[in-house]
């Protein structure tokens, strides 16, 4: 590999990584432009839509037990997801693919304690 690439793979990575931590002021954001409110108002949602287990492992510590978009559709309700939609500016599909992908580890770096941190 040479010195070029190593500094793209270096740029990239250090750049995911900038982008992982702004992930929960991101979502926080978009989640006070919606009746969820904010990323306590989603777990509290997803936590009373039977998602408790998952929620659980990624407030704790360990593994972070992952999540899929029809299991987000059903804990969250159509209403809350064509909201969260409509503030990400992208399909309902996109949006829980998004979620299901990158929330897990969102409320993992939030509640570094095992309790979700104000953003």
């Amino acid at each position: 590999m040479s010195l070029l690439n190593q500094l793209g793979s270096a740029l990239e990575s250090a750049a995911g990584q900038a982008a992982a931590q702004a992930l929960p002021g991101m979502l926080s954001a978009v989640l006070t432009q919606t009746k969820l409110g904010s990323l306590q108002g989603l777990i509290a949602q997803l936590q009373a839509g039977g998602l408790q287990q998952q929620v659980q492992s990624w407030l704790g510590n360990g593994s972070n037990l992952p999540v899929t978009a029809e299991q987000l559709r059903a804990a969250l309700g159509d209403s809350h997801v064509q909201q969260l939609a409509q503030q990400f500016g992208v399909p309902v599909n996109q949006v829980l693919d998004l979620l299901a992908k990158e929330l897990p580890g969102t409320v993992d770096a939030a509640s570094p304690n095992g309790t979700l941190q104000a953003s």
